[in-house]
């Protein structure tokens, strides 16, 4: 913990994180892909698109009831104003208005389920992917960017998700329908309508990519932002900055990455608002030109005789028309520019997503083998490792590992620290594939076994057990969650923490805190053994299980341990050799290969690797 807060963010990293940004909007076919995210709702969105036309026809008919009221219903040509039609006519506008307003909301109602489901069901897809991708992920990547991606990315695309498709048809139609009831009122006044739109799209387009440039730069930093917060508001973090004075550092920090996001914020805010300014200027000088234009063509009309079809009922209408083009004309360019933006956040979101797992099962993958005599048995024959980040003239972090432990046996492996032991431990449930050589779980390559069941049958015991904020219960649950309460108890009796369970004010139902921090070394590591037990592994990895705890906790643990071993095949990673002489076999590790094996008193008496070990702790 403490390297990785020292360390913070390499020049590298955020170089690499723009560089991530910048190439999002170039992911090809992302199109097609946010399309296809609304599949499964088909049916759903028929019933928008129908309520979408029959909102974007109605929108239309007031407009052209409109030159009926003054034309014929105020200022007929005989006069007198016909209030029977004027009746009729004022009526079907407020019906028409009625109708589409009713519609509108139940429109809204299938708009807001379909865009939050498919969101949901985005966030599910990429939080089952991240799941299934091998532990290495994990230890190059911030947590606090993967959350990132989970929370900001899919909360940025919530917008485009839920009013997308209902806005883009609704608006396309009413644009459609608005331009031919404009060229059926009169075709020289709409020609000045839309003689400026080609400009207005080419501008928009400049600004959308400008958007989604700065909305990349925009996610990155709250990802940085969502990092920073996780790792300095956890208990751990907390504890560093409190006994190292640095909670005004952190403070800053995390000050100086908000400064940047509000930055980023005003410049996203601001890229667009000269374009809508333009065309806000642009909506409301149209009509003013209309009724300039109508004027000289009637003037002209007059001067030669000719009747130039534009009356006041007319210019009405068309002026009310245009409003109707000119908006969702408008919207559809916000839209656009949303979509434009959005590319950024859809990128990074199928980065992730594109992400191919490495540990995966074979086509062909079978179940593990219980048959008595096999299952237990581990091979490792021939095994060397390196870890993916590793650098090509780097040695690897193991080299031609060769051993087997046969069902029941307790074996064990010993030496310095960055020997390779852990990695070894790690190749066993496959969180790691070797890079050379084959690893063998009951005489079977575990590479063409089924990974989930593989894992079934093998527990780990690490020196830092990870409990949740929940309950003793529900820690011990996360192994077999339909375990009944004398199945805990009986888990928790062998590894020896039922008495202490028992004894808090709440029993199993006590909190244990983040981590849990409100228990000791010793209680966290037991509640981890019992949590184990109850999953009832065929192996059990026992990775520096008590080289953090104090002498008093290291032998309940241990106790633990022993009676956690009965029956089970045990491998053993080291660090203390007290907890290990009884082993019916220890290898010593050192430089990534085996050194020597035996037992304790065997590789005492050899006065090797093993032996000086065993001095330098005596």
């Amino acid at each position: 913990m403490g390297g990785g807060r020292g360390s913070r963010v390499s020049a590298g990293d955020a170089a690499r994180q723009r560089e991530i940004n910048e190439a999002a909007p170039q992911i090809p076919g992302l199109g097609p892909r946010i399309a296809a995210l609304f599949s499964p709702y088909r049916w759903q969105l028929a019933v928008i698109i129908v309520l979408v036309l029959i909102s974007a026809a109605l929108g239309i008919l007031p407009p052209l009831l409109t030159q009926r009221v003054f034309d014929d219903g105020l200022f007929p040509p005989d006069g007198a104003p016909n209030l029977e039609l004027l009746s009729w006519l004022v009526a079907g506008m407020i019906a028409a208005f009625v109708l589409s307003s009713a519609i509108g909301i139940v429109q809204t109602l299938f708009t807001a389920r379909v865009g939050n489901r498919v969101m949901g069901d985005l966030r599910v897809r990429l939080f089952a992917h991240l799941q299934s991708m091998e532990l290495g992920f994990f230890t190059r990547t911030k947590t606090g960017v993967i959350q990132s991606r989970l929370q900001n990315d899919v909360g940025g695309v919530a917008n485009v998700l839920t009013n997308t498709v209902a806005n883009i048809i609704g608006n396309t139609v009413t644009v459609i329908a608005a331009a031919v009831a404009m060229l059926l009122l009169s075709w020289q006044l709409t020609l000045i309508a839309v003689v400026l739109m080609p400009i207005l799209v080419i501008a928009q387009r400049r600004v959308g990519q400008v958007r989604a440039r700065i909305a990349g730069r925009t996610q990155e930093s709250l990802s940085e932002m969502t990092a920073i917060t996780q790792e300095a508001l956890s208990v751990s973090g907390v504890l560093l900055a409190k006994t190292y004075s640095r909670q005004r550092a952190e403070t800053e920090r995390y000050a100086a990455e908000n400064r940047r996001q509000i930055e980023l914020q005003v410049r996203q805010t601001m890229s667009g608002q000269v374009f809508f300014a333009l065309v806000q200027v642009f909506l409301s000088a149209v009509p003013a030109i209309v009724y300039l234009v109508s004027g000289w063509i009637i003037a002209r009309g007059q001067g030669e005789g000719f009747d130039p079809g534009i009356t006041a009922g007319t210019i009405v209408a068309f002026t009310t028309v245009q409003s109707r083009l000119l908006f969702p004309l408008m919207a559809l360019m916000r839209i656009a520019l949303d979509l434009q933006t959005s590319k950024a956040l859809f990128a990074r979101i199928f980065e992730y997503l594109d992400l191919d797992p490495a540990i995966t099962d074979a086509p062909d993958a079978r179940e593990p083998s219980d048959a008595p005599g096999r299952a237990g048995r581990v091979e490792f024959d021939g095994v060397s490792f390196r870890y993916p980040d590793a650098g090509a003239q780097q040695r690897p972090t193991l080299d031609g590992v060769t051993f087997h432990v046969e069902p029941g046996e307790f074996v064990a492996f010993v030496g310095a620290s960055g020997s390779g032991k852990t990695t070894i431990g790690s190749l066993i449930p496959r969180l790691y594939d070797a890079s050379a050589g084959t690893v063998r779980y009951a005489g079977d390559d575990v590479r063409e076994l089924r990974h989930e069941a593989l894992v079934d049958r093998i527990g780990v015991v690490t020196q830092e057990p990870y409990l949740f904020h929940a309950s003793v219960a529900a820690n011990l649950r996360y192994a077999k969650p339909d375990a009944s309460q004398q199945e805990l108890e009986a888990a928790a009796r062998l590894a020896n923490i039922h008495d202490t369970i028992a004894g808090f004010a709440d029993g199993y139902d006590t909190v244990v805190g983040e981590r849990g921090y409100r228990l000791s070394g010793g209680e966290k590591q037991r509640i981890a053994i019992a949590r184990v037990l109850l999953k009832n592994p065929r192996v059990l990895v026992l990775d520096e299980a008590t080289s953090a705890l104090d002498t008093v906790n290291e032998r309940a643990v241990q106790r633990a341990l022993d009676d956690a071993r009965s029956g089970r095949t045990t491998i053993a990673i080291a660090h203390r050799l007290s907890t290990v002489v009884d082993a019916d076999r220890i290898y010593v590790v050192g430089g990534g290969r085996i050194l020597e094996q035996g037992t304790h008193h065997e590789l005492l008496l050899r006065d090797g690797a093993y032996a000086e070990l065993y001095a330098q702790q005596s």
